[in-house]
C-alpha cells in the first residue's frame, strides 16, 4: 500500500487550509460582507461582520441568560443562531456586531458567581454602544436583544441609540417570569417559591427554600438574581423614546403572546411583529411537537426565518 511521506502530507495539510481560507474569502467578498474579530476590552469580545456598501446602519446583537457565545450557543446547545442571524442581515446590507457574554469568561477574569451581577450585561452593552459611537462610521446603531438580551438592550439603549428590537422579551421581572412557569408546571411549588422570592427581592437573600429551588436560589447566585429581578420590562420599555419592533414567534417555547402584547401596551408606538411558525431558535418548526422544536435547539444546519430578517430590515430602513 502506498504511504504518503509525513513531509509530503503536512504539505498537503496546509495547501488544503489555503484553499479553504481562499474559497472562504471569495465567499464573503461575493457577499460584499468582511468578517473582523474584535476586543473592545477585557470584558466585550466578538464578531463584526461589515457591510460593504456605502452607507451601512449597525446592529448590536445581545443574547439570551445563560453562558452563551457571540454564535448564540451555549455549551450543551449548537444552533448557531445568532451568527446566522448576523449573517442574513448583512446580506441585506446590515453590518452587526455581536459578542461572548461575560460569563464565559470567568475564569479568565477570576469571577466567582457570587460576584456577578444583572448590571455588568448592561454595563458591557453600553460599553459597546459606545466604542461604535465614536467610530462614526455608520448611519444609525440598533440593538438586537433575544431574550434577556431585550431587557439588556432596553436599559441600555435609553435615548441611546436609533432603535431597538425585541425578539422573544419576557414583560414581567425574572421573579414573575418564573413564578408563572411554576405555576403552570409545577403548581404545587408555588407558595414556596413566591415567599422566597419575596423574601429574595426584599432583603436580597433567602435562606430558607425548599430545595427543589435550589438551581435558582442557591446562595452564590442569589446577588444576580436579586440584581435581574429589580427590573420589569414593561416599566423600563416607558422610559426610552426611540422606535422599537417587537417581535416573537409562534412556536417560541420561551416566551408567550401574552408577553408580547404586555410590551405592546407598555410602548404603544412599537412596531409588532409575530412570526408564524418560527421559534426560540429562530427558525421555522411545523406541527406542535414540543419536542422536535427543542431538538432545533441542538441544530445548526437548520435555515433562519427568512420573515424574521426581512421585519428587522425593513424597519431600520424604514426610519
Amino acid at each position: 500500500r502506498f504511504i504518503l511521506p509525513k513531509i509530503e502530507f503536512t504539505l498537503m495539510k496546509k495547501f488544503c487550509f489555503l484553499i479553504l481560507t481562499t474559497i472562504t474569502q471569495i465567499s464573503f467578498a461575493q457577499s460584499n460582507v468582511i468578517a473582523n474579530d474584535i476586543k473592545i476590552n477585557q470584558f466585550v469580545e466578538g464578531t463584526l461582520l461589515t457591510s460593504t456598501a456605502k452607507e451601512s446602519p449597525l446592529v448590536i446583537i445581545l443574547n439570551d441568560a445563560g453562558a452563551i457565545d457571540r454564535n448564540g450557543n451555549e455549551r450543551t446547545q449548537t444552533n448557531n443562531a445568532t451568527k446566522k442571524l448576523a449573517e442574513s442581515l448583512a446580506h441585506r446590507g446590515i453590518s452587526s456586531f455581536r459578542y461572548d457574554k461575560r460569563i464565559l469568561k470567568a475564569q479568565k477574569l477570576n469571577l466567582q458567581e457570587k460576584d456577578f451581577r444583572f448590571d455588568f450585561m448592561v454595563e458591557d452593552a453600553k460599553t459597546t454602544i459606545d466604542y461604535f459611537k465614536n467610530k462614526q462610521k455608520y448611519t444609525s446603531i440598533y440593538i438586537i436583544g433575544r431574550g434577556q438580551g431585550s431587557l439588556v438592550g432596553i436599559l441600555a439603549a435609553q435615548n441611546n441609540v436609533d432603535g431597538l428590537i425585541s425578539i422573544g422579551g419576557a414583560a414581567q421581572s425574572i421573579d414573575q417570569t418564573i413564578l408563572g412557569k411554576i405555576k403552570l408546571q409545577a403548581p404545587g411549588l408555588a407558595q414556596d417559591a413566591t415567599s422566597a422570592f419575596a423574601e429574595l427581592k426584599k432583603r436580597g437573600k433567602v435562606k430558607n427554600y425548599n430545595p427543589a429551588l435550589e438551581s435558582m436560589l442557591r446562595k452564590d447566585l442569589q446577588p444576580f438574581m436579586s440584581s435581574w429581578m429589580a427590573y420589569t420590562p414593561t416599566q423600563e420599555i416607558q422610559k426610552i423614546n426611540i422606535p422599537v419592533l417587537l417581535i416573537r414567534g409562534s412556536k417560541d417555547l420561551q416566551s408567550t403572546p401574552e408577553d408580547l402584547s404586555a410590551l405592546q401596551k407598555a410602548y404603544p408606538n412599537a412596531s409588532v411583529k409575530e412570526i408564524e411558525n418560527m421559534n426560540y431558535v429562530l427558525v421555522n418548526v411545523e406541527g406542535n411537537n414540543d419536542m422536535v422544536n427543542q431538538k432545533s435547539y441542538y441544530r445548526k444546519d437548520l435555515l433562519i426565518s427568512e420573515e424574521l430578517t426581512k421585519a428587522i430590515s425593513l424597519f431600520i430602513e424604514d426610519k
